[in-house]
């Protein structure tokens, strides 16, 4: 897993906060997020391709791919609520469920402009 979680650290996504949501982006122009992750339930939404990439570069299932990259979000959130607010103010966000999303979703990816 830690492989995984640097795979996915050398993809250096940017975390977009917006209202109840946090988008992992590539970069702030994308219309779509690769993962997105909802403060109010705990539901993370991964782009189809990196499920894919991930379970083809470590051999693993999709399934297994789902879950690892659920995790990584959960840490990175965690991560950074630490770094910002301090370890004491830090309320602990949980990936609940992973859902992958195949490209005719991917609207559920996309960032809003407000």
């Amino acid at each position: 897993m830690v492989a995984t979680f640097r795979k996915l650290d050398m993809k250096k996504f940017i975390q977009i906060d917006k209202g109840d949501k946090i988008y992992f982006v590539k970069s702030e122009d994308d219309e779509y997020a690769k993962i997105r992750y909802d403060k109010s339930d705990g539901r993370c939404y991964i782009n189809y391709g990196l499920i894919k990439e991930i379970s083809l570069f470590f051999s693993l299932q999709e399934s297994d791919s789902k879950e690892v990259i659920g995790e990584w979000v959960e840490n990175g959130i965690n991560d950074r609520n630490r770094r910002t607010n301090g370890v004491e103010n830090t309320l602990q966000m949980r990936v609940t469920k992973t859902e992958k999303i195949p490209l005719s979703l991917k609207v559920v990816l996309r960032i809003p402009f407000n």
